[in-house]
């Protein structure tokens, strides 16, 4: 039984590059949504008049359907057409981002970023399910790993886009994304065929949540995937802003150097993979992704250094990131309960990654402005060993259980 359950009587079949390159643009799209909230931050922030722990929230009001409903989309996307969920969240997105860009105060920016998250998380729960179950078995590998680049890409380009923020001032800027998301929903709707499902099963949703839920391995990916979140995008939620408050750099090239620092991450993505293909252990890679981030986070936020020794630890930084969400994302198969909750235990695990990109920009400004950036960086250096710790336990679990190599369980 796949992740996806196709009627077998019309078998999907099996997609190569090209659909895993157009599936992997729709999760570029809306990474997108993700970058241009930081990029932006300082304009929001003097054109609405906010206080910084108010404007964080414009960075963490968009994570917070995912940090709700994780799960239930992951089940859904394990019922029904996936490409439908990916055409929605995008039309989602455009909607929210419409809304954001038309409007005149806080509450309704607010309200469209929750718009935006919840399209966001469709797209990022059945996008990779669609990999899953509809990607040739001999490439499918090296596909998840393409995905899990898209959020790093993204946020790069959108970042490098700055020179557009400056022409068309934020509102403009949000009215832009808005008419990228539509055109790409539009473009998905012809490019990738739609697969018949099978309901036979969908009776059950009830209880196979329940299952998802009481396991202990989709709780611990989720948890993993929280501390990570949490972490990445206190760096990178503040990074621009930071640079510039600190050392008076501009919004354009403050917004330049978060993106090289964020391509960094693809590269750690793409490293991650070669590891785990080469026989690393995948505890061993997420330690260091883990151990690393609070090294190089304390050269970002705590340390007294010039701006372009601030940038190096930056790009640090982020590549050893880059190691810990393609291990998580390879993992989701081997922690599902079962073969046909794969589904809900990527929601699960999007839905911590959710939880941590909602409470680190929000915990951070709040600490940033009441004790200072030192604080920060403590407290994510604590939040990355207890990482470390639980993902020792977890993978120690598994490794001493009999479980099917990663990918089995979601064969068509």
């Amino acid at each position: 039984m796949s992740a996806t359950q196709y009627s077998q009587s019309n078998p999907p079949q099996e997609a190569g590059w090209s659909t895993v390159f157009i599936i992997a643009g729709a999760g570029v799209a809306s990474a997108f949504q993700v970058g241009k909230a930081p990029m932006a931050l300082a304009a929001v922030q003097l054109d609405l008049g906010l206080s910084l722990v108010v404007v964080s929230w414009l960075i963490s009001a968009f994570a917070i359907v995912g940090a709700i409903g994780g799960a239930p989309v992951g089940l859904a996307a394990d019922r029904i057409d996936t490409k439908r969920m990916v055409v929605g969240g995008l039309a989602l997105q455009a909607l929210g981002a419409g809304l954001g860009g038309v409007s005149t105060g806080v509450e309704l920016l607010m309200l469209s970023r929750v718009i935006e998250g919840l399209g966001f998380m469709a797209v990022f729960v059945a996008g990779p399910t669609m990999i899953f179950a509809i990607v040739a078995r001999r490439i499918r590998d090296r596909a998840i790993a393409v995905w899990a680049t898209v959020m790093p890409v993204g946020m790069t380009v959108v970042m490098l886009a700055a020179p557009l923020l400056t022409l068309l001032e934020w509102r403009g800027f949000w009215l832009l994304n808005s008419a990228i998301l539509f055109a790409y929903a539009a473009f998905f709707v012809f490019a990738i065929p739609s697969q018949k499902v099978a309901t036979a099963n969908v009776q059950r949703i009830g209880s196979q949540l329940k299952q998802a839920l009481v396991a202990p391995g989709p709780w611990a990916l989720a948890t993993i995937f929280a501390a990570f979140s949490a972490a990445f995008f206190v760096v990178f939620g503040f990074l621009p802003s930071l640079l510039t408050e600190r050392f008076e750099l501009g919004p354009e090239p403050a917004s330049t150097v978060s993106a090289i620092a964020i391509a960094a991450s693809g590269v750690g993505n793409l490293a991650a993979g070669f590891l785990l293909a080469s026989g690393r252990q995948p505890l061993h890679v997420l330690a260091a992704g883990f151990l690393m981030m609070t090294l190089f986070g304390f050269g970002v936020l705590a340390a007294d250094l010039s701006w372009i020794a601030i940038a190096v630890f930056a790009v640090l930084f982020a590549f050893m990131a880059g190691l810990i969400p393609v291990v998580l994302m390879d993992s989701v198969p081997r922690f599902a309960p079962r073969p046909e909750l794969v589904g809900a235990t990527l929601g699960l695990a999007m839905q911590g990654n959710n939880i941590g990109m909602l409470v680190g920009p929000a915990a951070g400004g709040a600490l940033a402005a009441s004790l200072g950036w030192t604080s920060v960086a403590v407290t994510m250096a604590l939040v990355s060993v207890a990482a470390v710790l639980l993902a020792h336990s977890a993978f120690k679990k598994r490794t001493t259980s009999e479980r099917q190599p990663a990918g089995e369980g979601v064969q068509p």
